[in-house]
Formats: C-alpha cells, structure tokens, sequence
C-alpha cells in the first residue's frame, strides 16, 4: 500500500477510453498514482497485482461488468479496506441498491462531477489514512507480541491464581508478587462461562470479557482458557489478551459507517426536495391541453427532457420538446431557462424564429462550453390549419394524416441551441399545412436510441409501424405499447420524451 500522506494508488476502470483518459489526468493532476483498466476482468487482474488504495469503477463494462467486478474485488480485500466507489450513468435506486450490495462504498453518477469526486476523494483519504495509522499500530504490537507474549495466568481448581508471566503486570498493573494467591476475580471480575452456566469456562475458546486493571478501570479483553495436568493437580491456563486498541478501530469504522450513511441520506433528502421543486417548474397549465398527449421518462430520477405546451392570447398553439445534454438532474437544470422563456414569449404570441433566437442567445450566454440543449418547437394556426416548425439537434418530427402514414417528415437541419451565437444559428422555420385529423409526432434520441435486451435500438422504423393503420385516438397509446414491448426488461440509458399533437 503506498503512503497517504500525499497520494494514494488509485485503480480508474472504465470502458470508454475518453472518460478513462479525462479521468487519468484529473486524478494525476491531484498527485495521485493511476492504475487504468478497460473492462471489470481487466480491473480485478490489476487489482491483484497492483493492490491499490482506492477503486473507481464504472458499471456497464463489457466482459465483465462492475458489480461483478467490485464482489471479485471485495472478496480478495479480505486483510483491509479498500474503497470502491462506482462511476455510472445508471442512477436508479436499485442500481445504488445493487452496487452497495457488491461492496461500493459510495456511488458517483456520470457525467462526473469532478468537484465532489475530489471531495469524496479526500474524505476516502482520511479514512484510509485513519486504517494505515491502525495497521501501523497493530503490527507495532505485533512486533512486541513476538518477544513479550500476552498476560499468561496459571489458576488452581479454586481459581487462585498460581503464577503469571511479564505481560500480566504490564497489562493489569500488578506485580507478581501482589497477584500470587488471589483469586482470578481481581484480574476477571467476570467469569466466562459457556451456553450451559453450570460450566465456568468454555474451554479452547475465546470469548470476550471485561477486565479490570490495578487502578479499578475496566477495559475490554479476550481470554482463551485451557485445562492442563501440573503435579498431578488440575490447573486452568488464560491467555488474555487486551483489545481496547481493536475497539477503538471499530468504534471508529462504525462512525465512518454512520457518517457516509448520513451524507447519502441527506443527499437523498436533497433530491427529493429538487424533484418537487422541478416537477412544478414543468407541469404547467398548458400540457393539459386536450390536443396534446406526452409522456417523459427519466432514465435518473432527474429528466434532462421537458416538454411544454402553451396558447397565446390570440389563440395560437405552441409546443416545445426539448433535450439537454447528459441527463440526471445536471441535465435537468440545463433546460429550466429554456421553460421560463418558452411560456414567457408564447404568452406575448411571438413567431418561432424570434423564440428560438431568445432562447439561443440565453443559454449561449449561461450554460458551460460543452452543454447544449436539442429542441423541437411548433406553432400552429388552428383556425388556418398552418403551422410553423423548428428542429434543432432532436430527431426528425413527423406529420402523419387520419389513416397513420407519413404525410410530411420535418428534418432536423439546424443546430442545436447553446452552441453558438445567433448570428451564426441561421434557419428558418418550416411552414407547413394540414388535413383533417392530422397528428405531429416530436421525439427525443432516447425513445429512438431505446434498446431491447440484445442491443438492438427502437429507430423510426418501430416508430412509422407503430402509427400504420391506426386511429388517431388510440395512436399515441399504440406507439408507448410498441416502445414497452420492444424495451422488454432492458434499462434505458437516456431519457425518452414523446409528444403527440392533434392538429384539428
């Protein structure tokens, strides 16, 4: 194990090599010593031969993934704690569950926060160095037992003791002289004994007792007693052995315990409260539009997809499917500006190329390089059955006419927003009209990137066969069924937003 004071050796595990590599340099930056592993299989090898301090372990791997990783990991780190904290996407609670039950210690999602992962880092350090200072005084003691046994006391039938060795008086305070004669009381107040009471001591055992020293304090001990033939007498051996030490370490692991155990539950507390606050931000009046079905689901607890409908004073129809970068609750904090403008500007009535300009220019100015956000906006004109449409880095929207076939399919020919300046956006609207009992359909990449158990994705294929010779009414009901069927037992790996809109 390499010293604490200044670094620690610290095995990286993932499968993309982008991350490992962004993770190498962040953490060689902090003075650390990296280890890096591609796969779970790779992971324990090096595990094994390189004996690092810390694990940083992602999950979804291929070849072996990392609960299966961190269990092999787990079971080899028998003599010492290693920590193991899992790096993933996969943020629901029976992904923590699991990954606490293959031994993590913590759980940081993805995209990583590279702030808390320090902290988390330097709060691992401590307790490493805590459990380094311990192996260091255990072995210090070791050293000692190797030439100084511990307190050896020979007791008669009646339990006076007979003799004793050096450690006794070093342990219990008594001279050899003070304790020859007297009753192993003075050393072990209490006698141990086994299930059965009638026996007094459970021979070959050892058990734990409190002891009492010269000076009256008690302090916890094991004793193992062995029965052996002197002069043709009965005589009981103890070893007894002080473990205040040990119980000092524990009592110090089980604060860690209960330390980490809090700062889960109120990160817990955290989100929830974040959740609440979110989901009144995003259901607003306007999605209770009876032309307009969605549904939105997080691959966290946190949807870096929002859908947002609204009408103006003058009876225009605006709807917007929006899709931030990453997901989580990261992702989720992304999009609120992009909600406070978009109802804002379509309660004034104001055309699309004007809000799609607002809400550029908005996020340019306040999201970090690197984040943007995807979005599909329309406007229609019920009373002329027209309409306007923006897509911008989400998948291409479909108007599909009363029998379920594509009428018109919009492409997705602009940026997305966020990524640069409005003079260099460019893009019109698509003017578009309809026929009776027309639909639009809008959609994320999660719903069309969604898998099932062998990998194979949803695509628009699955989607255009799921509207063919459909009702308008039952439409929107079809295509969840066709995406359930198709996802089977599979976890989505990004956030799914679908949007149906009836055009009258």
């Amino acid at each position: 194990m390499t010293s604490l004071a200044n670094k620690m050796k610290v095995l990286a595990v993932d499968d993309n090599r982008t991350n490992l590599h962004i993770l190498q340099v962040f953490l060689k930056k902090l003075g650390h010593e990296v280890i890096i592993a591609e796969n779970g299989e790779e992971a324990v090898r090096k595990f094994e031969a390189e004996s690092p301090d810390l694990v940083l372990l992602d999950i979804m791997m291929p070849v072996m993934d990392g609960f299966e990783a961190a269990r092999r990991i787990k079971a080899m780190a028998r003599d010492r704690w290693t920590p193991v904290i899992f790096l993933s996407a996969l943020n629901r609670d029976e992904n923590l569950v699991e990954g606490l039950d293959a031994g993590a210690d913590d759980y940081l999602t993805k995209p990583i926060n590279f702030v808390v992962l320090e902290a988390k880092l330097r709060s691992m350090q401590r307790s490493l160095s805590m459990q380094q200072e311990s192996i260091d005084s255990l072995r210090r003691v070791q050293a000692i037992s190797d030439n100084v046994i511990d307190a050896i006391v020979t007791s008669n039938a009646e339990g006076v003791i007979v003799s004793v060795n050096q450690s006794t008086e070093r342990i219990f305070g008594w001279s050899t002289a003070e304790l020859i004669g007297k009753n192993m009381g003075l050393l072990v107040p209490e006698r141990p004994t086994t299930a059965d009471t009638s026996v007094d001591v459970a021979f070959g055992q050892e058990l734990e007792l409190e002891a009492r020293h010269k000076n009256g304090h008690s302090f916890p001990a094991t004793i193992t007693v062995s029965q052996v033939v002197l002069d043709n007498q009965a005589m009981s051996v103890g070893v007894i052995r002080d473990i205040s030490e040990r119980k000092r370490t524990e009592q110090k692991l089980r604060e860690n315990a209960r330390q980490l155990q809090d700062y889960y539950d109120q990160t817990q507390a955290e989100q929830h409260l974040a959740l609440r606050l979110m989901e009144k931000q995003l259901h607003r009046k306007g999605l209770q539009d009876n032309r307009l079905r969605y549904t939105v689901i997080p691959a966290e607890n946190f949807s870096g997809d929002i859908v947002a409908a609204n009408r103006s004073q003058e009876g225009l129809f605006y709807a917007l499917l929006a899709d931030a970068t990453g997901h989580g609750l990261t992702a989720a904090i992304s999009v609120l500006p992009v909600l406070a403008l978009f109802y804002r500007m379509t309660k004034l009535n104001r055309p699309i190329r004007e809000i799609v300009l607002e809400l550029n220019h908005q996020l340019k100015e306040s999201m970090p390089i690197g984040r943007f956000v995807a979005v599909t906006l329309v406007c229609l004109n019920e009373a002329e059955k027209q309409g306007d449409i923006w897509v911008g880095g989400t998948p291409e929207a479909f108007l599909f006419d009363r029998w379920g076939r594509v009428a018109t399919t919009f492409p997705s020919i602009n940026l997305p927003l966020g990524i640069v300046g409005n003079d260099e956006l460019g893009g019109d609207p698509l003017h578009f009209s309809w026929s009776d009992e027309s639909q639009l359909v809008l959609c994320s990449d999660g719903l069309l990137e969604a898998t099932d158990p062998l990998g194979v994705q949803f695509g628009v294929e699955r989607l255009i066969a799921a509207t063919a010779n459909t009702s308008p009414t039952d439409r929107f009901t079809k295509i969840e069924a066709a995406l359930a069927g198709h996802q089977g037992t599979a976890i989505a790996s990004d956030d799914i937003s679908l949007m149906l809109i009836d055009c009258p």
